[in-house]
């Protein structure tokens, strides 16, 4: 007689009614996923917090690991909790961090920190509701203080409309230091015409936009995640060998004259005409048995 298999750690979410369960990585030991409603949103390395698996993930730790000196603390403001994968690294690489945590589903955060808690040395703190809600409302000592924005925001496999627009930009750009970058991560499939539209709306609020991808998602050839580095100031040139260098391979930089051929006619999304992101197809996220 077989035994039953065990069960995964799950949970429905109150707000809104997806299907939350964390499983072991069957690639690598100490590993779990969160996926959510089919769709695997964190990787989280409990033995080694600073390895990071999913490839658009890894981008944007290159380009958290290109602030200020190696190890420094820096300030970060993540929108969109899933695991805290990106909090736990840059608590892991650059200790005494100070971090606050978005996040609109409070009893995913419950469920996270019951099953895989963070370190708690790590200056992270939690704030919970709605992301363009809470940014109009953190303290005016984060203006002009925050290193690292990050925009990972999805319900499901979609990033509502209300987090992609112009206004809601707006609202992020204050709180940008001098060297303080705002990253953003975008999914999209053939023809990019929603990562076209971000790109455009990105560079109507700030005046330095680059993308960092993996060449075939950037030709529109299949659905997949491009990284948005944005800043008020000129982003280091050295940063585009670095972030390159620094893969997963094939990867491909796309700044200058190149973004602005990349978002060719795409116009700025404003509050009135945001939308959704794309779904993507039913085999892009399969994670295997």
């Amino acid at each position: 007689m077989s035994r039953p298999v065990a069960q995964h750690p799950s949970i429905t979410l109150k707000l809104s009614g997806h299907h939350a369960v964390i499983e072991p990585d069957r690639f690598t030991p100490g590993s779990f996923n969160l996926i959510v409603d089919g769709t695997p949103q964190s990787n989280v390395n409990m033995d080694d917090p600073g390895e990071l698996f999913f490839e658009y993930v890894q981008r944007i730790g290159h380009v958290i690991d290109l602030i200020g000196d190696v190890g420094e603390p820096i300030t970060a403001v993540h929108l969109g909790a899933g695991a805290l994968t990106l909090p736990r690294y840059v608590e892991a690489t650059r200790p005494g961090s100070r971090q606050q945590v978005v996040e609109l589903e409070s009893d995913l955060i419950d469920f996270v920190r019951g099953e895989l808690p963070w370190d708690k040395r790590a200056q992270l703190r939690v704030r919970h509701g709605d992301a363009r809600e809470v940014l109009a409302k953190l303290p005016a000592g984060l203006h002009g203080a925050v290193d690292l924005v990050v925009v990972d925001i999805f319900s499901g496999a979609r990033t509502p409309a209300h987090v992609t627009s112009r206004e809601f930009y707006e609202l992020a750009a204050p709180l940008l230091s001098p060297r303080g970058v705002l990253v953003v991560n975008v999914a999209d499939g053939p023809g990019l015409p929603f990562a076209r539209s971000q790109a455009a709306t990105l560079s109507a609020v700030f005046g330095h936009v680059l993308a960092l991808a993996e060449t075939q998602v950037l030709k529109g050839r299949r659905f997949g995640n491009i990284v948005f580095v944005a800043a008020h100031t000129p982003i280091d040139t050295s940063w585009v060998s670095r972030l390159l260098a620094g893969g997963p391979h094939p990867s491909k930089v796309v700044e200058g004259a190149e973004l602005t051929q990349f978002m060719a006619t795409a116009l700025v999304t404003t509050d009135a005409t945001a939308t959704p992101s794309p779904l993507p197809g039913r085999t892009v996220f399969q994670l295997g048995s």
